[in-house]
């Protein structure tokens, strides 16, 4: 017998060749309470009652809107982490800013990421 696991998941970035601008689309989630206390890949001490985030390319110190495609809530974090690591997931939410867009019940929601590329 053989089985088949097909796994689905889309991330959407757009840009335009002029703008700065750059909205992503998927999934976020928010970190464990178990993670309060230690250091992120930036260095810094996580902790749930700060407005801060982990993604997995975007330069540490980047500010982020997240909006929750949802219920249209939105919350301004700053990314100090890397993850989120699992699949079809975009960005992780310390619990503050999960809370702030309505996350904490569901645990994941649709969300749009919206930031500013760094002039080069």
């Amino acid at each position: 017998m053989k089985i088949q696991v097909l796994v689905l998941f889309s991330i959407l970035i757009f840009a335009s060749a002029c703008s700065r601008k750059v909205t992503e689309a998927g999934k976020a989630s928010y970190y464990a309470d178990k993670f309060h206390g230690r250091k992120t890949a930036s260095g810094a001490t996580f902790s749930q009652s700060k407005l801060t985030a982990a993604h997995k390319s975007l330069p540490f110190g980047t500010k982020v809107k997240v909006v929750n495609r949802d219920n249209g809530r939105t919350v301004k974090v700053r990314i100090n982490d890397r993850g989120p690591f699992v699949a079809g997931r975009i960005i992780d939410l310390s619990k503050k800013a999960a809370k702030k867009i309505g996350l904490i019940q569901a645990g994941v929601a649709n969300v749009e990421i919206k930031y500013k590329k760094k002039k080069r």
